[in-house]
């Protein structure tokens, strides 16, 4: 298997989870960015600081045996390379249903 095949497979495996976390989580997780002086959760999650921030957090909540598979580095990293899929799970819905 190549790297880029691995690569997907990972971000398949912890694409679920991470979306389960944020949505159960949100809250906490934009008074985290908050705490920073971040008025807007776009600019926040722009700052390479307050992304690693919120994979931390993230990363305890994880099922057990996905972090065994996992290292923390590598959620970090998968983490901070889909920042915008992040920032679209915790934007909240607009009235056509789309996030702000």
């Amino acid at each position: 298997m190549n790297l880029e095949k691995e690569s997907h497979a990972l971000s398949d495996k912890l694409a679920v989870p991470l979306t389960r976390i944020v949505d159960k989580h949100r809250g906490r997780i934009a008074a985290i960015l908050a705490s920073d002086g971040a008025s807007h959760l776009g600019n926040a999650l722009s700052k390479d600081d307050n992304v690693r921030k919120v994979a931390t957090f993230c990363y305890p909540l994880l099922p057990g045996l996905l972090r065994l598979v996992v290292k923390e580095h590598r959620f970090i990293q998968f983490v901070m390379h889909n920042r915008e899929k992040l920032l679209s799970k915790l934007a909240p819905p607009t009235a056509s249903g789309q996030a702000v």
